[in-house]
């Protein structure tokens, strides 16, 4: 086997070479952790805490509400969210209930929208009440049969959830009354009859979990059919490779947005089976994440170039401890050498490049954290992933 992965020569000990399949569901992770760290902090948002018990009560409550308004296994739902309490909770509700998770970016045009939904087939969306005009827009043109809105403010803590509107420069008034299927996020927290869920048989090797939509780069984008499976399988990847943390004690900054593939496997869903703690924020902005890992601490840090390069031009970088970062994988796009560093310099931790795609879950290589490093490459493919290089002109399987 050595022979025909040449790489694993180059594994630490610490890394196993293959990983047995896992065969339980994606929303399993998070019942699990509720399990074992049911008052840990599983969430912080701007000093609200919600705890792994917390993220998994509210799951089943918009489970339940969802079934009871109709959704079916196998049944669509867009979630149009940034990186907040909501879009954990909608993920893993929408699991619960048997649906189908189609991440859905919050900055796409109408015209965008129209097309991943319709595409997509998507019977309900769950949105921020600042994206209402496009949401309604796509329940008049009959795309969306139901829509449910909630606001950044209703998982802020007090006074933050008071002062917000009045930081806002856009203010929306939704009369929910005179729209049907029509919903708040919070009327569905209220739903406390949980027992009214039925959790539907899901066979993980085949059900699909996420329709997760590419780029586009090649033409209009796909909608790529994930698995329960495909992504928890990419996930244990992921705790395979990051070897050196420990369960239940690490922090992460959810700063790559969960509708993209890599911050949904390498930040929620890790974090998630992990036991960690996500300090979320939905947009990047330089200084505002400076001082969040200077007061909040983080460990890990999974970012992209873009991020890393922002805050090390910011003009104020040196007023700022970043010391606490142990471990940083980069993806998305090439990590330039003198990036990884300069961030490595600054932090005192590392800062790997890692390559992926949305049909792999998305994450097929990257670079050793602790080990052998070869910076400006992509590293090693990770346990149980085969990789080889083929002659674009004869198809055969190029040499060394």
């Amino acid at each position: 086997m050595q022979s025909q992965k040449p790489w694993l020569a180059e594994y630490p000990n610490d890394i196993p070479h293959e990983l047995p399949l896992p065969n339980k569901t994606l929303q399993s992770i998070l019942t699990d952790s509720a399990a074992r760290f049911p008052d840990k902090t599983a969430i912080s948002f701007y000093g609200k805490k919600l705890t792994f018990h917390d993220i998994l009560t509210d799951a089943l409550k918009l489970a339940a509400f969802l079934q009871c308004n109709g959704l079916q296994k196998g049944d669509r739902v867009a979630v149009m969210l940034p990186n907040c309490p909501q879009t954990v909770i909608s993920y893993y509700g929408v699991l619960f209930a048997g649906g189908i998770v189609v991440q859905t970016n919050p900055l796409y045009t109408e015209h965008e929208l129209e097309y991943q939904l319709r595409d997509a087939q998507v019977s309900v969306i769950i949105t921020l009440d600042l994206l209402f005009p496009k949401a309604i827009k796509m329940k008049t043109l009959s795309i969306v049969d139901q829509i449910l809105i909630t606001s950044v403010k209703d998982y802020l803590p007090f006074p933050k959830n008071i002062l917000y509107p009045l930081t806002q420069k856009q203010k929306v008034h939704i009369d929910f009354e005179k729209t049907a299927n029509i919903h708040t996020f919070a009327s569905s927290m209220k739903q406390e009859k949980t027992e009214l869920l039925t959790i539907p048989k899901i066979d993980p090797e085949h059900d699909i979990a996420v329709l997760q939509y590419t780029g586009g780069t090649t033409g209009a984008p796909k909608g790529v059919m994930l698995t329960h499976q495909n992504i928890l399988a990419n996930t244990e990847m992921c705790a395979a490779w990051m070897y050196d943390v420990k369960e239940g004690a690490e922090k992460v900054l959810g700063i790559v947005p969960f509708f993209h593939v890599y911050g949904l496997t390498a930040v929620m869903n890790y974090s998630i089976k992990l036991g960690f703690e996500m300090i979320l924020l939905p947009k990047f902005d330089p200084l505002e994440t400076l001082k969040i890992i200077d007061k909040h601490k983080p460990t890990l840090f999974p970012g992209a170039p873009t991020i890393y390069i922002g805050l090390l031009h910011h003009p104020e970088l040196q007023h700022y401890d970043l010391s606490s970062i142990k471990s940083c994988l980069s993806g998305s796009a090439a990590l330039p050498v003198e990036v990884k560093q300069k961030f490595e310099k600054v932090t005192g931790g590392k800062l790997v490049e890692g390559y992926g795609l949305s049909e792999a879950s998305p994450v097929t290589h990257a670079n050793f954290i602790w080990g052998k490093n070869k910076p400006g490459s992509i590293g090693c493919p990770w346990p149980s992933t085969d990789a080889a290089i083929y002659s674009e002109e004869t198809g055969e399987l190029a040499a060394p």
